[in-house]
C-alpha cells in the first residue's frame, strides 16, 4: 500500500538551504538584451520591454509569404531529443534546434534576431518540451530572450508548454504579414504588446485563457516550483475524502483529485488546474531527468 509522507531532504541539504518565493523571483529575472547590440547582459528590471530584429523563417516555394506548419520535429529532431547526462541536459536541445530547417538559427539568435516570425500552425505535431526549453536556451546562453512570433493556430501543446517554461509566444497574424528581414521588434512581457519599431505598428496578441496567463506571469512553471519548494517540504500530505454529498456529483476520478487536492478550497471541475498530492508520479526518459536537474 503507497502511503503519502512530506518530502525527505538529501543528506546534507537544510531547510534553510532550499530557495524561497523571494530568492526565485530574483534568480528568475530576464536578462536585457544589450548584448544584442553588442553590450553586457545585465540582470532586467520587471517590465523591461524587450527588443531584437526579426528572423524570418520564409516559404522556399512562395517567394514573400512566411512558412506554415513548422512541426515539432523540425523545430527539434527526434535524434536530438535526448539528454545525455544532468550537466549536459540541453545540449543536444540547443544543437538541434532547427537543425536542418535553418543550420545557422543558434548563430543568427546570437547576433540579435530575437524575434523568431514564421506562419500558421507553427509548432504542430508530437508533444516536446525539448523544442520550447531547447528554443528558450539558445537565447539565454548568450544572455538574450527569444520571442514566438506565429500566426493563426499554434499547436496547443507547444503553446502550454513554452508558457509553462517562461517562452514567450505570441500569435499575430497580422505582425507575421508584415514583418521584413532586418525589421526591429519589441515587446513588452507585461502586457504583451507587440511592435514592429521598424514600420512604426503595434499590434494586440491572440488572447491568452486566464490560466495561460496566471502561468505566464508567474515566469512558468519552474519559476513556480522553485518558489514554492520550501513550503512543499514543510507542509504535512493530508488526504481528505469527500462526504456522501459531494461525492454524488463527483465521477470517481474526480472524487479521487478532489480528496488529493493541496488548497482544499479549488473547486474540481472540467479544465481546472489543480495541485494534488501524487502518490506515484510516472515519468519519462525525457521528462524525469529535466525534473529532477530543475529541482
Amino acid at each position: 500500500m503507497h502511503v503519502l509522507e512530506p518530502a525527505r531532504l538529501k543528506p546534507g541539504v537544510t531547510l534553510d538551504s532550499l530557495p524561497t518565493a523571494e530568492t526565485t523571483a530574483a534568480a528568475d529575472r530576464p536578462v536585457s538584451a544589450a548584448r544584442a547590440s553588442g553590450g553586457t547582459a545585465t540582470a532586467a528590471p520587471t517590465g523591461t520591454v524587450l527588443r531584437g530584429r526579426a528572423l524570418i523563417f520564409w516559404d522556399p516555394r512562395a517567394p514573400g509569404r512566411k512558412l506554415d506548419a513548422i512541426d515539432t520535429d523540425q523545430i527539434t529532431p527526434a535524434a536530438d531529443c535526448v539528454s545525455e547526462s544532468l550537466e549536459t541536459l540541453d545540449e543536444r536541445w540547443k544543437a538541434g534546434s532547427f537543425r536542418y530547417l535553418m543550420p545557422d538559427f543558434r548563430a543568427r539568435v546570437h547576433r540579435g534576431e530575437t524575434f523568431l516570425v514564421a506562419g500558421d500552425r507553427f509548432a504542430i505535431g508530437s508533444s516536446r518540451e525539448m523544442s520550447p526549453a531547447g528554443l528558450k536556451a539558445v537565447a539565454e546562453e548568450a544572455g538574450l530572450e527569444l520571442v514566438v512570433v506565429c500566426g493563426s493556430n499554434i499547436g496547443d501543446i507547444f503553446r502550454r508548454n513554452a508558457l509553462s517554461l517562461g517562452l514567450h509566444v505570441v500569435q499575430s497574424p497580422e505582425a507575421v504579414a508584415d514583418a521584413q528581414d532586418g525589421d526591429e521588434l519589441s515587446f513588452d512581457p507585461a502586457t504583451r504588446r507587440l511592435a514592429n519599431v521598424t514600420r512604426g505598428k503595434n499590434y494586440e496578441p491572440v488572447a491568452l485563457t486566464p490560466k495561460e496567463e496566471e502561468i505566464r506571469r508567474s515566469g512558468g512553471i519552474i519559476a513556480i516550483g522553485r518558489s514554492e519548494l520550501r513550503e512543499s517540504v514543510e507542509r504535512v500530505p493530508r488526504i481528505e475524502w469527500p462526504d456522501r454529498a459531494t461525492a454524488r456529483r463527483l465521477t470517481t476520478t474526480e472524487q479521487i483529485v478532489w480528496a488529493h487536492r493541496v488548497d482544499k478550497n479549488a473547486e474540481v471541475r472540467p479544465g481546472a488546474t489543480l495541485r494534488v498530492y501524487a502518490d506515484l508520479l510516472p515519468a519519462s526518459d525525457g521528462t524525469a531527468p529535466f525534473a529532477i536537474h530543475t529541482f
